[in-house]
């Protein structure tokens, strides 16, 4: 199921070595290479590359996890963990893909998120 290209805009990065506190709210895609603490809150789709370390609560449609994650994933399409991933954190989500090799520490909840 490919994505329509208006959701695969990069409206912002954080890149590798920089570090970036406090509230993100934006529409389409954020990712996130560097260090992030706050909070996430969008419908489109955050994206935490291999080096990202984020400590925060994000709340979007799709969340894909590369790097380090302390906090909760609320995404109301799906989470993607892939095979670096680690998160220390509960999910909830009508969708869950966990590559192998991904690190977990957390409750999962699968249900149909009311949009």
């Amino acid at each position: 199921m490919a994505e329509p290209t208006e959701s695969l805009i990069v409206n912002s990065i954080i890149g590798e070595g920089s570090e970036f506190r406090g509230e993100f709210k934006i529409r389409d895609l954020l990712r996130i290479d560097g260090y992030f603490k706050g909070t996430i809150l969008t419908d489109g789709k955050v994206l935490i590359g291999r080096t990202g370390e984020v400590d925060t609560d994000i709340q979007a449609g799709i969340v894909v996890v590369g790097g380090e994650v302390r906090g909760n994933i609320i995404a109301k399409k799906r989470i993607v963990l892939l095979s670096t991933c680690r998160l220390y954190g509960d999910v909830i989500t009508p969708s869950l893909i966990v590559e192998e090799g991904t690190i977990f520490e957390g409750r999962c909840t699968i249900n149909r998120i009311s949009a």
